[in-house]
């Protein structure tokens, strides 16, 4: 079953109404809350409730307890997860992450240990009705990102918390309140104590939810940057050549892209092309050198492959993500040979995998810095009068055919068949006695005898 925004609604109502017809206390809570009292319709909805985990497993009829001990459990309708957590007040928190141990308690108890007011209210899904004890309405209506209690001890909880409410102020378009603000940067360093794997899921939804230039500028101002991603951080104050670049230094050329990409919201939720946006250049600051003639960066696609590899790694990003952020580095600099390419080598070139997404990484690179896009209208010029069959033309020969006029199997064959596929595309040959002609002249010695 495919869920819509309004099915999703209905059921997270429902599962609401249920634990109500059962004597137990239960409301929305959370993100869906501010999303829709911004006008905005909720992805997912979270549920809470007086009800205990067990009680809630026994209600209904199919259930995950995805973290009982800490009062959680995901009802599963038709494939869809909604979180039911129980009210609970947190003991100590001793790693960072997770509380010692939890209470559960009332629902006022439940709001006051939760991360930001703006996701501290409380709401019926029946009257809409919301109840806020945090000052969460005053905060979205004046835009504000702000920690229930003091930061210091929110962020002493949960070490995460410092990077979301980055993101929450960037995804959001808010502003980061100064204490708050204050607080991640005396406590940045205690971030690298978190996973890998849940700082890249809050990179990856501070890169393609909208305000990626904010969050950046604001990892940068307190150190988070540093902290999480030194390489990015180095490109602070590198210098390019006006000429080419008169936006300034390599972070400024980076955040324009990241800006302008965050304005389109189909290409800036890819994940892939927003780490290519973020990494293109992080080859730049080691490969800088200046003489007479100006600065050069050579060899920065090669350098910041390497680099970019070793981030990725590091952030634990799958293999399959990694090799695609890793191949639109290596070809972001190979458009500007577009239109010099012989015609077999732009074919290649426009027929690559995910051709759509270096081709928008090219446009962002020329509209944060010199801005001219003829190589860029030169490459949609050419997909859009470029057939199917001109781009992958049938083959002529097969590897059997080869065989057949006498050749071993082994790397030969196909070296063979790629030189015939450049002749193809170049238009020298078009049939296949055209093909055993150009294999015999131009391989002869190969041929077994």
């Amino acid at each position: 079953m495919s869920f819509t925004a309004t099915d999703k609604r209905q059921e997270a109502a429902r599962i609401v109404l249920q634990l109500r017809s059962a004597g137990f206390e239960a409301c929305f809570v959370g993100g869906c809350v501010r999303d829709f009292v911004m006008g905005v319709v909720p992805a997912d909805y979270d549920i809470v409730t007086s009800a205990l985990p067990d009680q809630v497993m026994a209600l209904f009829n199919r259930t995950v307890a995805i973290g009982a001990k800490f009062g959680v459990v995901a009802v599963m309708v038709e494939g869809h997860s909604f979180e039911v957590a129980t009210f609970r007040s947190d003991d100590v928190y001793t790693d960072g992450r997770r509380p010692s141990n939890v209470h559960f308690t009332c629902a006022k108890e439940d709001v006051f240990r939760r991360d930001f007011t703006v996701n501290g209210l409380l709401m019926d899904p029946v009257t809409g009705e919301i109840t806020d004890y945090v000052d969460g309405l005053a905060d979205i209506q004046k835009k504000i990102i702000r920690t229930i209690g003091d930061p210091d001890k929110r962020f002493q909880e949960d070490h995460l918390r410092m990077l979301r409410a980055i993101r929450f102020t960037a995804n959001l378009n808010f502003k980061l309140d100064y204490s708050t603000q204050e607080s991640i940067a005396k406590n940045v360093t205690q971030i690298q104590t978190i996973s890998a794997e849940r700082i890249q899921d809050e990179l990856n939804k501070l890169l393609t939810r909208g305000g990626a230039r904010r969050g950046l500028e604001l990892m940068a101002q307190t150190e988070m940057l540093r902290e999480i991603l030194p390489e990015v951080d180095a490109m602070q104050g590198v210098e390019q050549p006006p000429r080419f670049h008169p936006e300034g230094d390599v972070w400024q050329h980076t955040l324009m892209m990241m800006e302008i990409l965050s304005e389109k919201k189909i290409h800036r939720a890819n994940i892939v092309l927003a780490w290519g946006v973020l990494l293109h250049d992080v080859g730049k600051p080691l490969s800088r050198s200046e003489d007479e003639n100006g600065v050069h960066f050579y060899g920065h696609v090669q350098h910041g492959g390497k680099i970019a590899d070793e981030i990725m790694n590091r952030m634990k990003f799958s293999r399959v993500q990694r090799e695609s952020v890793l191949d639109l580095i290596l070809q972001h600099m190979n458009f500007m040979n577009v239109q010099k390419m012989r015609p077999a080598r732009l074919k290649r070139f426009l027929r690559m995998p995910d051709f759509d997404l270096h081709l928008e990484l090219h446009r962002l690179d020329c509209l944060a810095s010199h801005g001219m896009l003829d190589n860029y209208e030169f490459c949609r010029n050419q997909l859009e009068n470029l057939t199917l069959e001109e781009l992958h033309p049938p083959r002529l020969l097969t590897g059997d055919d080869l065989i057949a006029l006498g050749f071993t199997p082994g790397k030969i064959i196909g070296e063979i068949l790629r030189a015939l596929e450049d002749e193809q595309m170049e238009g020298r040959i078009s049939s296949q006695d055209e093909a055993k002609i150009f294999v015999e002249k131009n391989f002869k010695i190969l041929i077994k005898d």
